[in-house]
């Protein structure tokens, strides 16, 4: 049993939102109380407990959307590739790694995935994947790491018609394979969605094969209306728009994450409303491939489910709440939006998306809950209190103040060393890996 405590407690509990001087008492896996430090101490005198002195306690941040796929590619700088446009940014780069990557270079991507997810106080990752090089049992590997290093993860596989038929069909079977193991293995850290790139480079042949694999088992994990690339072709080689077109293929509904929405009207957004399904707003990566502001403000009006991921541009989810709200505020030409959206995407949409697949209440320091709980080494010089702690995380807190992680009643970091990790050997492997990887690109 654990206590950790002796800290500033934000609980995102409304019953019980903040302890000048808290803890929280951990049992197993759960979470058993909540209270002032002196008197969980006191109840349980036979608990270790983990100091946090006098710094934040907090729940975990939970990232609604991300790519592991990607991790190779911090630092790389490809000849020749100058995109002008967001379908260059995907064929000149991301699909060119993608088509790389074997076995090897994904547990590898995953390895510094997860290893950045915890060491930014992130322990719930819903991840995208796609390695077209080697697609068999690619989902396995990634289940492989995220099992070894305790991170709790969502994995799909992004089906698409880019790479031809042969390896789309290769697609649909890896996740169809992996949704049939994790309803085999039914562990509570692990499940399964059915991955799509983007409607764009999905016929409609592959969309009914899709959902036919899937026979509504979990929900799908697809890109949704991120560049003008996927309306257009929504609009002349369908005739409707891309919401519609998935809507007529059964890919939506209150399981289904629709990534970006950015070049959405108004009626696809009823539609999204009227299935339930949800959205997850990346706002660093739409910045940075200028593909567009999402229409966030109108989202939150219609009443829409919306969270926030990182697109893996970034696995500190504080550094994109700062971006959400400031992207908005810019967009609008407005200084007093906002604010509710962007710290309700994170701290509380974020918790209501996976409260859909996963069956222990996380993103809260509640008895009951799951035990994720992170200590950020910050010490504040203004007045702190329930009233304020947003206002302190978007103006002085970043996700590497993150310096004890604890997931699912495991500790992964104890005053930012990580236990049980050899993270030295780690990054010398997958430092060898890139090399190979940047030398084949």
């Amino acid at each position: 049993m654990y206590i950790i405590g002796n800290g500033r407690l934000i609980t995102r509990d409304d019953a019980l939102p903040y302890l000048e001087n808290g803890a929280v008492a951990v049992a197993g896996t759960k979470i058993v109380e909540v209270g002032e430090t002196a008197a969980l101490k006191a109840r349980y005198p036979g608990a270790r407990f983990v100091d946090a002195r006098g710094l934040v306690i907090m729940p975990a941040f939970i990232n609604a959307h991300s790519h592991i796929y990607s991790a190779l590619a911090r630092g790389l700088s490809m000849k020749g590739h100058d995109p002008h446009n967001f379908y260059e940014i995907l064929d000149g780069m991301w699909w060119k790694i993608d088509r790389s990557l074997t076995l090897e270079y994904t547990r590898r991507s995953a390895y510094q995935t997860y290893l950045d997810c915890i060491k930014t106080g992130c322990t719930t990752l819903i991840d995208h994947h796609a390695s077209y090089r080697e697609i068999e049992g690619s989902l396995f590997e990634l289940e492989r790491v995220a099992k070894e290093l305790g991170v709790r993860t969502s994995l799909c596989y992004e089906v698409s018609d880019r790479d031809g038929e042969e390896k789309c069909k290769a697609a649909i079977k890896e996740n169809a394979d992996f949704i049939s193991h994790c309803e085999k293995e039914n562990d509570p850290m692990v499940k399964a969605m059915f991955g799509l790139h983007a409607a764009f480079t999905l016929s409609d042949k592959t969309l009914d094969a899709c959902a036919a694999a899937n026979n509504g088992r979990v929900g799908f994990h697809v890109h949704v209306a991120e560049g003008m690339d996927d309306v257009y072709d929504s609009l002349r080689n369908h005739g409707t728009r891309t919401v519609s077109r998935l809507f007529n293929h059964g890919i939506l509904g209150d399981q289904t994450l629709l990534i970006h929405c950015i070049h959405l009207n108004a009626a696809e957004m009823d539609i999204i409303k009227e299935t339930n399904s949800m959205v997850v707003n990346n706002p660093e990566s739409n910045m940075g491939n200028a593909v567009g502001c999402s229409p966030v403000l109108e989202m939150f009006k219609k009443g829409l489910l919306v969270g926030m991921g990182t697109d893996a541009y970034t696995f500190d989810m504080l550094e994109s709440l700062k971006v959400a709200l400031i992207i908005q505020r810019h967009n609008a030409c407005m200084p007093n939006v906002a604010w509710m959206e962007a710290t309700s995407m994170l701290f509380k949409n974020n918790p209501r998306i996976v409260s859909r697949f996963f069956d222990e209440p996380l993103g809260t320091l509640k008895a009951g809950a799951a035990a994720d709980v992170i200590v950020m080494d910050y010490k504040p010089f203004t007045p702190f209190s329930a009233e304020n702690v947003d206002g302190h995380m978007i103006f002085g807190m970043t996700g590497r103040q993150c310096e004890t992680v604890m997931a699912n009643g495991k500790l992964l970091m104890h005053d930012r060393a990580l236990i049980g990790i050899d993270e030295e050997e780690i990054n010398a492997k997958t430092c060898e890996a890139a090399k190979r990887l940047w030398a084949a690109l």
